[in-house]
């Protein structure tokens, strides 16, 4: 007997339609929204592609072999699946290819060419500001009865005693004295020529004549005077004079004329660090405050201008100080011309500052022909040429020197058409 009450069964019920949350797809790139059909258990609207697992936001760990991002991934799972991986950690397809190297010699070629354009520049703006510090001052044009140019370029050098611009302290650690104007303490000419640049001395006590001469300031005419001492032509006239003086003398023309004081000198030598010389016997002199030692030393500004000013320490004063001049402007130039020099600014600029402002030279006269008359000067030094003094004959009138022409003109013969220099002087 059966116990418990009949049992009808059941009438069919419909079960409760459940709404699954929509997950919004994650798009990677920005395109139209797609709307998902619902996957409704009842059969209605059923989408084959939509599985229970995207319906409720699971991810198996299994994957269809979509690439996450994909246009077939907007249903948006979170994870992805297995192999689905987020863009920024896509690996790269096999035998694909990869990023690119660097260009190296591009970014050489580049760089090299910014770096030409800045020495360039700085070359340009350095030659610039250099020249106009010049003092074109010389007006050679006013120097009449000119000899004929010759095959060399010729300079006329010249170390003054102006005190221009020093102060009594200055002066007093120079031992400069305290003397108005200026008189040439040094002249030497500079033949620079294919066959060998040449250095030649002109002591300032030469015995010469000083040639009739129109003023360079007033423009008056004046007649020759005869038997005079050759610095007497500068404080006559100055470098114009002395210019015309000197030509009449030896008939050699002279291209260009530069001109130093004693404070630039002293400057010039500082600014270098110092000239390294080789002095062969010590001397002393109280005039011009020179004491030295023999041997290997460096001479700063204040030591370098004794050392080419003292005359009294020997027994020809005259020619043995511009032996010691030829020697130090020698050593000067070699230092100076030298890509350690040019190429360092912290050398360069103070070098020029200190020289430049001191410096005056022939209005015909550009930075490169002073560049050139320092380098045919370091060219001696280095034996490319010889440096010598006037030939001599014997005294004159006054403790002054008496040229030897026959071997001045043979000198002058020589330079003009620019053969190697033979002559020699005696002393």
């Amino acid at each position: 007997m059966n116990e418990w009450p009949d049992a009808q069964p059941a009438g069919p019920r419909r079960m409760r339609h459940v709404q699954r949350p929509q997950v919004p797809p994650q798009q990677p790139y920005p395109q139209a929204p797609q709307q998902q059909p619902q996957y409704d258990r009842g059969g209605q609207d059923y989408n084959p592609n939509f599985t229970q697992a995207q319906a409720s936001g699971y991810d198996s760990g299994y994957s269809t072999g979509q690439v996450y991002g994909g246009p077939q991934d907007a249903g948006g799972g979170r994870g992805g699946g297995h192999g689905s991986v987020p863009p920024q950690y896509s690996p790269r397809p096999a035998g694909g290819p990869g990023p690119a190297a660097p260009d190296w010699r591009r970014r050489i070629k580049v760089g090299s060419a910014v770096l030409l354009v800045g020495v360039l520049a700085w070359g340009v703006g350095t030659y610039a500001w250099a020249s106009s510090q010049m003092r074109n001052e010389v007006d050679l044009a006013k120097v009449i009865e000119r000899p004929a140019e010759g095959d060399c370029t010729t300079y006329l050098i010249v170390g003054s005693d102006s005190r221009e611009g020093m102060s009594a302290e200055e002066k007093k650690k120079l031992h400069t004295g305290s003397a108005e104007g200026k008189r040439t303490d040094s002249m030497m000419i500079l033949a620079a020529c294919s066959s060998g640049n040449t250095m030649i001395s002109l002591p300032r006590d030469s015995w010469v004549t000083i040639p009739s001469f129109v003023g360079s300031e007033s423009g008056k005419q004046y007649g020759p005077r005869g038997g005079s001492k050759l610095n007497a032509a500068y404080a006559m006239d100055g470098p114009e004079l002395l210019v015309r003086t000197v030509e009449y003398n030896t008939g050699l023309r002279i291209d260009h004329y530069a001109e130093i004081g004693f404070a630039g000198f002293a400057n010039i030598v500082d600014a270098l660090g110092g000239v390294e010389m080789n002095i062969e016997k010590g001397f002393k002199d109280k005039k011009s405050g020179a004491d030295f030692q023999a041997g290997q030393q460096t001479l700063n500004g204040e030591q370098a201008l004794a050392f080419v000013r003292t005359r009294y320490a020997f027994a020809e004063s005259d020619l043995a100080r511009t032996k010691n001049q030829q020697k130090f402007l020698s050593a000067l130039a070699n230092q100076a011309a030298t890509p350690g020099t040019i190429l360092n600014p912290f050398t360069l600029y103070p070098t020029l500052g200190a020289g430049l402002d001191t410096l005056i030279v022939d209005k015909d006269m550009s930075l490169y022909d002073l560049a050139k008359m320092f380098f045919a000067m370091k060219g001696i030094s280095g034996g490319d040429g010889k440096s010598m003094n006037i030939p001599i004959s014997g005294s004159a009138p006054q403790g002054s020197l008496k040229w030897d022409m026959p071997k001045v003109k043979q000198l002058v013969k020589e330079i003009q058409n620019d053969e190697p220099v033979t002559v020699t002087s005696n002393r």
